[in-house]
């Protein structure tokens, strides 16, 4: 069996593993007892070491040599998976299995507590668990530094984002920074100029805001034999291609939080689903970055469903499911005040709920934070102050307490620093992506108005999807859209939408 062959079965082996931990995660988030989380926490630490084990065996590291020496002999798709097994094998040799061990141990840990503190608004208590945890990011961020030839923050974000660097992010800032407060003023003057639009009141029957998901997701497209919807503390898309997990957290107040959670995290699950088939247990069958992948879930949420072709065609179906559970006023869901509301700017506290103008700044204070905390420039009971500061200076306002704060996001308990940038990078992508939607399927808005995604799916799954990890994130996006990554179809969607 040549080298390359043997690589292949090894990380077969790697991907069933990972699969079964993506499982375990899932269940730990959303339906484990309180009780099982230390024995969970053990279960998961021990997968975490084996998949280091196949990686760190120095068979792997000859049969990389080998197989790269013979790489002639290898299809483009080889090539690239090839390329993708040196990149992981490159930073699970960074790391020793002790800290491994460690961190996914501490993890488990921090994540138990955050889900008490946020609830609780009890920063002390999180930071319990969070300074154990953070001292050992940053000891991984250094080893992996030595070992990769990269500074500590761009080696965490190399998990990520492959290929992007701390100089690639602060100039996508700094481009971002030259229009948006001064397009974000505009749009709020010219929004207070308009009629505004009236939040249907609730309570809304939490079974039929499930109703109503489900029906949305079938009619995007998404294959309920192969995934499921439910509920957790912070909404995600888990599991793996052949079993996607999609969760969401309920308002009985709000319908629209949920509801945009659940696309958003659809449009992940369409990416799982859409990988292709014949490589899905190589690596070069997954996503190349996080940024693309938040590119599917922004580019379903953000361009298509807070149009007004959207609601043109969903505002009757939400009126069918919600109207008899809260507000008797049947206009408050017809199409334009639906779509009114989606569209609506204005500064706030919380990420999740931030509007697509607003929520650059909110990637921005989490990345000068991070950077901050892994350089030791701002230790764990620094938090609260330095979220405050960077909150006021780039959005204007200041949480009421901790959890509005910096305990709202799940990433840091999950020991994911370097994770956030992918939110502006996707964003950016899917403008991108979309801009050539429009030019390639001219009938895009009126098949969204009828409630048709088939075309726009059709082109996502060819023109993305497919392609796994065969091309790198900047490569595909030049691939597909002819040019590289920029900021300016964000900045013409936002005019478009918001101005004209």
């Amino acid at each position: 069996m040549s080298a390359y062959a043997q690589l292949e079965r090894r990380f077969h082996r790697l991907s069933n593993i990972e699969g079964a931990t993506a499982i375990l995660d899932w269940d730990w988030a959303v339906i484990m007892p309180k009780g099982s989380g230390e024995r969970r926490s053990e279960q998961l630490s021990e997968l975490s070491l084996i998949c280091y084990e196949i990686l760190s065996d120095p068979k792997l590291g000859d049969l990389l040599c080998d197989a790269e020496a013979n790489k002639e002999s290898l299809n483009d798709w080889e090539r690239a998976n090839l390329r993708e097994m040196r990149h992981n094998w490159a930073h699970a040799n960074a790391m020793q299995p002790d800290l491994i061990a460690a961190i996914r141990k501490s993890t488990s840990k921090c994540e138990m507590l955050w889900r008490e503190a946020r609830e609780t608004n009890d920063f002390k208590s999180f930071a319990k668990g969070f300074g154990p945890l953070l001292e050992l990011v940053r000891e991984k961020a250094k080893v992996k530094s030595e070992a990769l030839k990269m500074s500590m923050y761009d080696v965490l974000m190399d998990e990520y984002d492959p290929g992007f660097t701390t100089k690639d992010i602060d100039n996508v800032f700094s481009d971002l920074l030259a229009f948006l407060p001064a397009l974000l003023n505009e749009i709020i003057d010219t929004q207070a100029k308009q009629t505004v639009p009236v939040v249907p009141k609730g309570p809304f029957n939490l079974r039929k805001q499930k109703e109503l998901s489900l029906k949305l997701m079938e009619k995007i497209g998404f294959d309920f034999d192969g995934g499921r919807l439910d509920v957790s503390h912070h909404p995600f898309c888990g599991g793996v291609p052949e079993d996607v997990r999609i969760t969401t957290k309920y308002d009985e107040k709000d319908f629209t939080t949920s509801m945009m959670a659940v696309l958003h995290e659809t449009g992940h699950a369409l990416y799982e689903r859409g990988l292709p088939k014949k490589w899905r247990d190589q690596p070069v069958g997954k996503a190349p970055s996080m940024s693309l992948h938040e590119s599917q879930s922004l580019l379903l949420e953000m361009q298509v469903c807070r149009s007004l072709e959207f609601f043109s065609f969903a505002a009757p179906l939400i009126k069918t499911v919600l109207l008899n559970t809260g507000s008797k006023s049947s206009h408050l869901f017809d199409s334009r005040n639906l779509y009114e509301l989606a569209i609506k700017v204005a500064p706030g506290p919380i990420r999740i709920y931030a509007d697509e103008v607003t929520y650059p700044l909110h990637i921005m204070l989490r990345y000068h934070i991070e950077k901050d905390m892994i350089e030791g420039d701002i230790e764990v009971n620094d938090l609260p102050d330095a979220w405050e500061q960077w909150m006021k200076k780039l959005l204007g306002v200041s949480p009421k307490n901790h959890g509005e704060g910096c305990l709202q996001d799940i990433h840091w308990a999950t020991g994911d620093i370097g994770y956030f940038p992918s939110y502006t990078l996707g964003a950016l992508i899917a403008a991108q992506l979309f801009e050539k939607v429009m030019i390639e399927i001219k009938q895009i808005k009126s098949d969204i108005t009828l409630g048709n995604f088939r075309s726009l799916m059709s082109w996502l799954s060819d023109s993305v999807h497919s392609q796994g990890s065969y091309y790198s994130t900047q490569d595909l996006v030049k691939q597909v859209t002819g040019r590289p990554l920029d900021t300016r179809a964000f900045e013409v969607h936002l005019r478009t939408r918001y101005l004209n």
